[in-house]
């Protein structure tokens, strides 16, 4: 059975048909994934004069490097539709999602492992690099693929991969990739969008939070840190801070990287691994991600506590010793 099989083609087409709006819906402080995602059913289903379509986000700012992307000016930050089919993009639960979807009917689009089944049908491949690619291996079936989806979903798969590097990355991926960049995709364009534009803010944190780099755990871990104090003085926003954790795991030594931002409401974690399951360490916190990459919030307000709490649950989950 091919993975194109595995797809809900029949359940999404008819879903698709019932409708004559669509609300596209992606996660709070999003990333390319998300937003590429996202943005790329938006230039393909936009093009059905049959429908009406809106792309929304409930975050205040989104990351201005993507400004590039095809119809990227036409995110929302309200959903003006009431009885739409809400597709979403990358999102394992709807507490990311920052509205209320109660009685809405669900297309659920992701590749996340922790992913909730909260759609009325879920198209949810972990195995999979991105949710754009799972957005792409869906929809090719159903629609003909423009040059300005393509650019959406290689964006995506680019930043979702770190330009190729994950351990997700598979004959699959490439194979992905070649059918974009054959529709009409400029990968040196998109790359230069991604490697040339950072904000002078975004390394100004970066500076900050490699100030507070401690190791542990016999140089196993890595941790990083930004304060309130920190993002107010540098005036970095949440996007500046995208990558920031990788920088931790990059040590020759370290298994798993930790980066802690004190936010207003709680002290957002972000988690990379080498090999081990960093995603057991989120789902206990409430979080969820993949098995080298994952996240959580922590709405208690002292820094040093959390991460101290953080690290004694590593400790007892006994993860480092899957390395």
């Amino acid at each position: 059975m091919t993975r194109e099989k595995r797809f809900y083609i029949s359940e999404v087409k008819e879903q698709l048909e019932r409708f004559k709006t669509i609300t596209i819906v992606t996660h709070l402080n999003p990333d390319a994934d998300t937003i590429g995602t996202g943005l790329g059913l938006f230039n393909l289903l936009s093009k059905d004069r049959k429908k009406r379509v809106e792309i929304v986000n409930a975050s205040n700012m989104l990351p201005n490097y993507l400004d590039f992307l095809p119809s990227f000016e036409k995110i929302k930050h309200t959903m003006d539709f009431e009885k739409s089919l809400v597709i979403t993009c990358d999102c394992g639960s709807t507490n990311r999602l920052g509205f209320d979807l109660e009685d809405r009917e669900i297309l659920n689009i992701d590749h996340h492992e922790s992913n909730e089944p909260y759609g009325t049908v879920n198209v949810v491949i972990p195995e999979y690099a991105s949710a754009s690619q799972v957005a792409y291996g869906l929809f090719k079936a159903l629609y003909s693929i423009g040059v300005e989806s393509a650019t959406c979903f290689y964006a995506a798969l680019l930043s979702d991969t770190r330009y190729f590097t994950t351990n997700s990355v598979d004959q699959r991926v490439f194979e992905v990739a070649k059918e974009l960049v054959d529709i009409g995709v400029n990968p040196a364009e998109v790359a230069c969008h991604f490697t040339q534009r950072r904000s002078l803010s975004s390394l100004r944190i970066l500076e900050r939070a490699l100030s507070h780099l401690e190791l542990c755990c016999e140089g196993k871990m890595a941790r990083l840190m930004v304060t309130q104090d920190d993002i107010i003085a540098t005036g970095a926003r949440m996007p500046d801070m995208e990558g920031i954790v990788d920088y931790a795991r990059s040590l020759a030594t370290v298994e798993i990287g930790l980066f802690a931002m004190e936010l207003k409401d709680g002290i957002r974690i972000s988690l990379r691994s080498k090999t081990v399951d960093v995603s057991k360490v989120a789902a206990f916190f409430g979080g969820g991600g993949h098995k080298v990459a994952a996240g959580f919030i922590v709405k208690q307000t002292n820094l040093q506590e959390t991460i101290d709490t953080i690290l004694k649950k590593i400790e007892e989950l006994g993860i480092l010793n899957e390395a």
